[in-house]
């Protein structure tokens, strides 16, 4: 979300924060760390409360939103992330029903928008057109589309209607070829390109948290599969976290070299709660890997994973914080300085 000095517009991203928050409370309640984890749960959910009514304030107030144009993939790509806010949040409040049925009911019926929308806007384009604005968030497509069905295979297993896990194998598995269309796009773009590396975003990240996203809801349904269907599942979801984990090592390698020789790409902006999100995703994956083959490793990992996220939430939130109080002392100095 960007602050401007006329007002506040919020990008078509910005439910990315209570992403990351939201995951970051998950992955906390694993390991047992209750009051951060509810802490982060409360800061997640007033988050998602606060922006739907900044979003829609803005919305009316103005007349044209300048960058959200519906026509743009995009843009509609990046708007997954409210599907995603609303899947973590329906996670995390699970034991409510009220709760799970209301935001899987709006998590839904944005999906199905979304989904049309960008098949529209994406139908509409030339492939290298595609090819030459594709980049890491466009993977929120795939990360909302394996939320919803965590959501829906939670929801085959309060409610006992167990024929809503054939819709979350599929949703699941739609989940799976979105992230390999945009993950042939975004490494197509790098080839045509030719990206040195110091072409690698923030957002790049999204290329680990979609098959960490995709693991966990592989490990939700597979604890519904009937014996046929668990075993393919379980392959299935082992290899997501395999991939997940092998983007780790090259992302944080041109990560540092790009920090290294841009250290100006440091300054506080919206994208970087696109790394803050694989990172805890990673963690809560790992340890659902954990539970379901067994290694108490994977567990060591998803708790180094949950304090390395964290770290890095602490740190884009008070980056957020000191830009928001130099912004308004900024204004007020200007308004005291008008006759």
């Amino acid at each position: 979300m960007r602050l401007r000095r006329s007002g506040v517009e919020p990008t078509p991203d910005v439910f990315a924060a209570v992403m990351a928050t939201g995951i970051l409370s998950i992955a906390g309640r694993h390991h047992g760390y209750g009051l951060i984890s509810d802490t982060l749960g409360v800061l997640a959910s007033a988050g998602l409360v606060f922006l739907v009514i900044l979003v829609a304030t803005t919305a009316v107030g103005r007349r044209r939103m300048s960058r959200w144009d519906l026509t743009n993939p995009d843009v509609t790509l990046r708007l997954f992330t409210f599907v995603a806010a609303c899947a973590v949040i329906d996670t995390r409040l699970q034991s409510n029903v009220w709760v799970l049925r209301g935001l899987g009911a709006v998590g839904l019926c944005s999906w199905l928008v979304l989904i049309g929308l960008t098949a529209r806007n994406m139908m509409a384009r030339r492939w290298t057109t595609l090819r030459d604005h594709a980049h890491g968030a466009w993977e929120l497509g795939s990360v909302g589309t394996s939320g919803l069905a965590i959501v829906i295979a939670r929801a085959a297993y309060h409610t006992g209607h167990r024929w809503w896990l054939a819709v979350a194998v599929a949703v699941w598995v739609a989940a799976i070829v979105i992230y390999g269309l945009m993950t042939w796009l975004i490494l197509w773009r790098v080839v045509n390109e030719r990206q040195d590396r110091d072409g690698f975003e923030p957002d790049t990240w999204i290329l680990m948290g979609g098959m960490a996203i995709a693991t966990l809801a592989g490990d939700d349904i597979h604890a519904l599969a009937p014996d046929w269907l668990a075993g393919p599942v379980r392959t299935v979801t082992v290899m997501t976290w395999l991939v997940a984990t092998l983007w780790i090592p090259p992302l944080m390698y041109f990560g540092l070299h790009r920090i290294s020789r841009r250290p100006n790409m440091l300054h506080f902006a919206g994208v970087w709660w696109a790394f803050v999100f694989p990172l805890g995703m990673y963690s809560a994956a790992s340890y659902a890997m954990a539970a379901e083959t067994g290694h108490r490793s994977l567990s060591t990992v998803s708790l180094v994973f949950f304090w390395d996220a964290l770290a890095a939430w602490l740190v884009v939130v008070v980056a957020g914080l000191l830009l928001l109080g130099r912004a308004l002392l900024h204004r007020a100095n200007r308004d005291a300085r008008r006759p």
